[in-house]
């Protein structure tokens, strides 16, 4: 996967999360490998180096005139001969510390730094590092005990040579470790980016109108990304099927009004008269009034689309309350076109769904209503509940729709009891939208003694589940 600005590498990042505490553990091993290697270089030499001291005490004596001698044996010093070519210094000195023999400026320890009869020291003799084994003896003349002390030092060459020699092993075994260590995460993090790899590459063949949901395999840690890319994939195709519907309608419904002003502006631009220039722009107006309540009805629509997340359905309204005050609203309208609009029903009924939204609802059945229901005289809104839903009900006694028109007449624009689209509106789409994003039902039914139409909605009442937004068009 190749790296992008602002971006960086799972792969390095990975590395060093893995190499910092490995060398960090590394440096700590190495440190406890010198202190164990110097600790064993000791214990090997120090062996040697009592075993000199006890071949010279073993040679230790009183002579004749009852002072202490020693003859010093070769073997005590060959077997501290190395091919490092350490020095070997030694020194035996009396009971009261007067020296007898030896290197007199070898300085002895203070017996209290040794236990027991031996005592091993580092020191400095003559600007070199020196280890030295202090001996404790005895020499017996037959009648008294004299004691002695027996140093022998020797240059620590040799004891550096197998320090390093243990050090430089554990420290490349260390980095030997590390950097296996290093090639197979950078091996794994590889071949276990493939599958994302594989997934970028598929995701950029995909035309930018695929949206379709991700089915690759990937690991279970990605997992929940491409969850959430494909949640976003289907809110986005969503939104551009809203946008889609939008344009579409927009296109078709703005089309016929701009094109009725345009031709009345040029009646009126043609008229002979004021009467007829002024009814072309009455004409104008009307279409203009068309082509705004469309518009508002087709904004409607696409937040309806756009809200299909059911983030609305979760708030609660008084039906009852909505539509006496939405059925107020539209009584003078109604007159004016002939119609006597009442409203039944007023215990408060409260449902699920957005107030805005359940108003536009029952604004939009009752100027279908007004606008369809040719040859009728009379409207009636209906509030009521059972069954654990909340009822509106939407009655006319005009020319109806034929029953197997209607479910074609929940459709954008197909209207009428001819279910042309020539006489097209979104009155019931608008109300069937709403319904479906509330969980509820709508139901077309005949009126009364099988006389116009019949809009019936139940919607879940706020204390209770929702439905299954199942939508019904019944004779």
């Amino acid at each position: 996967m190749s790296e992008r600005t602002g971006s960086y590498s799972l792969r390095r990042r990975l590395l060093i999360w893995l190499l910092v505490p490995l060398c960090t553990i590394g440096v700590i091993a190495v440190a406890d490998a010198y202190r164990t290697a110097r600790q064993t270089a000791n214990e090997v030499f120090d062996r040697v180096l009592s075993g000199s001291a006890l071949a010279i005490a073993e040679r230790v004596f009183v002579n004749d005139e009852g002072q202490l001698d020693v003859d010093i044996p070769y073997v005590a010093f060959d077997m501290l001969t190395s091919a490092a070519q350490d020095r070997v210094f030694y020194r035996l000195e009396g009971p009261s510390g007067e020296f007898i023999t030896g290197y007199k400026q070898l300085g002895l320890p203070d017996p209290q730094l040794g236990d027991g009869r031996f005592a091993f020291v580092d020191s400095s003799f003559r600007g070199s590092p020196i280890r030295v084994a202090v001996y404790r003896g005895a020499a017996s003349t037959g009648e008294e005990s004299i004691s002695y002390r027996i140093a022998v030092a020797e240059t620590t060459n040799a004891r550096s040579a197998l320090t390093r020699e243990i050090l430089v092993r554990s420290a490349a075994r260390q980095a030997l470790l590390i950097g296996a260590a290093a090639i197979i995460v950078w091996i794994a993090v590889t071949r276990s980016l493939v599958p994302l790899s594989r997934l970028e590459a598929a995701i950029a063949r995909r035309s930018p109108s695929d949206l379709r949901a991700i089915r690759h395999h990937v690991p279970a840690e990605v997992g929940g990304l491409v969850q959430t890319i494909n949640g976003f994939m289907e809110r986005l195709g969503t939104a551009l099927t809203a946008l889609k519907h939008f344009t579409a309608n927009a296109s078709h419904q703005i089309r016929t009004p701009l094109t009725i002003v345009r031709t009345q502006l040029a009646l009126a631009g043609r008229a002979d008269t004021m009467d007829e220039a002024k009814a072309a722009l009455e004409a104008c107006d009307e279409a203009v009034v068309d082509a705004e309540r469309t518009l508002s009805q087709l904004l409607l629509l696409a937040r309806i689309d756009e809200a299909s997340s059911k983030a609305l359905a979760e708030q609660t309204a008084d039906l009852a309350d909505l539509a006496r005050s939405e059925t107020a609203n539209h009584v003078i309208a109604a007159a004016e076109a002939g119609f006597d609009l009442g409203f039944e029903g007023y215990e408060a009924v409260s449902c699920r769904g957005d107030p805005v939204l359940l108003r536009e609802l029952i604004g939009n059945l009752i100027d279908n209503a007004v606008k369809h229901a040719e040859g009728g005289t009379r409207i009636t809104v209906r509030v009521g509940s059972g069954d654990d839903w909340a009822v509106l009900q939407v009655d006319d006694d005009g020319c109806g729709i034929p029953a197997k028109r209607r479910p074609a007449a929940l459709g954008r624009f197909v209207s009428g009891s001819n279910g042309s689209a020539d006489d097209s509106g979104l009155g019931l789409s608008i109300a069937y939208e709403i319904v479906r994003l509330f969980a509820g039902s709508i139901d077309l039914l005949s009126g009364e003694d099988q006389r116009g139409l019949r809009v019936e909605i139940r919607l879940p009442l706020a204390a209770h589940p929702a439905g299954d937004g199942r939508v019904q068009a019944e004779v």
